[in-house]
């Protein structure tokens, strides 16, 4: 059968198909977004040799235990488009002045990062190259780069290390040398070296169903809230501000995104023009560099 065939997802499908995304992940689905959704479930459809959205709602509920194939759906219907060092600004605010604060700051030797809504790797790598050039004010601490996604393809993607075009063309040339190997026989194909990865290390969370890390000091989530309604995003920012640590955190978003009428436990301090936020309680003692 010619898949690129099947006709589109019609408005009662589509919202059911909208609405069980919506209750498993908290992604909002807009009915402009019939298209995309008709197109991206063509792909899983192929692969279980279904004919029709029907059947595959009816399967998808018929499961035993229904949470793999949720995954699938949910890895599916993911958008992940990012390459290192996306919003510079945001790097090197982390470098010039998270990082310092924190290192001067916090007493106890560990540093935790993390990097919600990993996508394919790109922005924890990136995080943890900016730590290894401030490595020097970190000695004999222990670092965790924690880098979670909803979508196992994406983490075993990442889990791989391998980049090339687009995805690397912001890394300079001295930290391609640095802390990439060229890989044999693959053309324009870079590697990730042990001193990045080390510190970096991938797990599958759901925003909305698992448990959040603690005592976080840094957490990227950045072009992620766009995907839910308010009630939702509320509910996330609200979870981050019980994970992140009130003392040290800074909590990065995307540049298109806002915290404003959102959240008040977290306030917004200019970084490098980065749009880098605080717990509210440490704003008084935040001098803007």
């Amino acid at each position: 059968m010619d898949f690129d065939l099947i006709r589109r997802l019609t408005p009662e499908e589509f919202r059911k198909f909208a609405d069980l995304i919506y209750s498993e992940s908290g992604i909002f689905m807009k009915d402009s977004k019939i298209t995309l959704l008709s197109n991206r479930l063509r792909r899983r459809l192929q692969s279980l040799e279904l004919e029709t959205f029907a059947e595959y709602y009816e399967y998808i509920n018929s499961q035993k235990d229904r949470s793999r194939e949720i995954e699938e759906l949910l890895d599916v219907v993911s958008t992940n488009e990012t390459y290192f060092f996306r919003n510079e600004r945001h790097f090197e605010a982390l470098i010039n002045n998270c990082l310092p604060e924190i290192a001067a700051k916090k007493k106890e030797k560990v540093l935790r990062i993390w990097s919600a809504g990993c996508s394919t790797g790109e922005e924890p790598y990136t995080l943890a190259i900016c730590v290894n050039e401030c490595l020097s004010l970190f000695p004999g601490w222990r670092i965790e780069i924690i880098a979670s996604d909803i979508a196992h393809s994406v983490l075993d993607f990442a889990k791989k290390g391998c980049y090339s075009g687009r995805r690397i063309e912001k890394v300079s040339k001295t930290r391609l040398e640095r802390y990439f190997d060229k890989v044999p026989d693959a053309d324009g194909v870079f590697k990730v070296k042990s001193n990045v990865s080390k510190l970096v290390a991938f797990s599958r969370i759901n925003l909305f169903k698992d448990p959040f890390p603690s005592n976080i000091d840094i957490i990227f989530c950045r072009n992620v809230m766009i995907y839910f309604d308010n009630l939702h995003q509320r509910v996330l920012v609200g979870n981050f501000f019980r994970s992140i640590n009130k003392d040290t955190g800074f909590f990065f978003i995307g540049h298109s995104e806002t915290l404003h009428a959102i959240s008040e436990d977290f306030s917004y301090v200019k970084i490098k023009d980065a749009p880098v936020y605080v717990p509210t309680r440490r704003l008084s003692e935040y001098k803007e560099n």
